[in-house]
């Protein structure tokens, strides 16, 4: 009997005790003791209620995944669980469980860069990567990104406020011309005062033309770009994008112009409402401004 693993003689102890026999003699038997056979009781019980939590939390998960497309990782499906059920899980635990599913965030798709046109009036970079702003309405990114859908194109033009990364403007058209972008500074124009607002772009050609300089001047606006060829100096647009494109835009098959209208209105809703950021403490961008309003 002493050769017989230690396990295996508990587990015959354990059926012949549900059996009704004494677990005294059978431990003087098997000769373990009684403590030991306990003790392994014990971990098999924690084992199995810890596999019942897993079990449940799974379920909890793949709400979030099926809910949401897939969206979240597994540090903002550890934040999703918190404020909707209240649940405090290490991310070491949900990123396990989501491996268990085989589940994983959408991956993001790199925008390529085309090049650049002839500029005709380039400003400073007077953002200088100063990404963060302490009030509304004092520092603005804009960018223009084109959307391919059942052999269309449309070009989708957005400002952001970097004190909560909310895009407070965004228009889309069939050309990637001046019209697109005086369109959408002349929108945010009408909800709120652009005067002393610092407004950072690429050097697109739209940007860098006398027009796009002249309207800026007449709200108020100063100008500042992103040096030639350098994507980083922008990358907070770029950032709004990347994640509008690999959580809405690449997870659906359009038909239609309408049809994609109505996702980005829906997205941009979604993405100033409710999408939580870990740069606003887990708030979204409108429960960030109000709470500090």
């Amino acid at each position: 009997m002493d050769a017989v693993p230690s396990g295996k003689k508990f587990t015959v102890i354990n059926e012949l005790v549900g059996n009704g026999y004494n677990v005294i003699l059978l431990c003087q038997l098997a000769n373990v003791s009684r403590s030991g056979f306990y003790k392994w009781v014990k971990r098999r019980v924690s084992s199995s209620q810890k596999r019942i939590e897993d079990e449940a939390m799974k379920l909890k998960i793949m709400e979030c995944h099926r809910k949401l497309r897939g969206i979240y990782g597994y540090r903002r499906v550890k934040t999703w669980l918190y404020r909707i059920y209240g649940i405090h899980m290490n991310h070491k635990r949900v990123q396990r469980l989501m491996n268990e599913l085989e589940i994983k965030s959408v991956i993001r798709r790199k925008r390529p860069y085309y090049g650049k046109k002839e500029a005709y009036v380039i400003s400073g970079n007077h953002l200088n990567r100063e990404f963060k702003a302490s009030q509304p309405n004092t520092k603005w990114v804009t960018d223009i990104t084109y959307l391919m859908f059942n052999g269309q194109r449309l070009y989708l033009s957005a400002i952001k406020d970097l004190y909560n990364n909310e895009i407070i403007a965004y228009q889309i058209s069939h050309k990637n011309d001046l019209k697109l972008v005086f369109d959408t500074v002349k929108k945010v124009r009408k909800q709120q005062d652009t005067k002393g607002v610092l407004l950072h772009s690429d050097q697109g050609f739209q940007y860098t033309s006398r027009q796009y300089s002249y309207l800026l001047k007449r709200y108020g606006i100063q100008a500042s770009m992103s040096r030639k060829g350098n994507c980083w100096d922008n990358a907070c647009m770029e950032n709004f994008f990347s994640h509008f494109k690999a959580e809405c835009f690449y997870l659906h098959i359009f038909h239609s112009v309408k049809q994609v209208e109505h996702a980005v209105k829906q997205y941009i809703h979604f993405y100033n409402h409710e999408r939580f950021q870990k740069k606003l403490n887990n708030l979204s961008p409108y429960e960030y401004r109000t709470q500090a309003a």
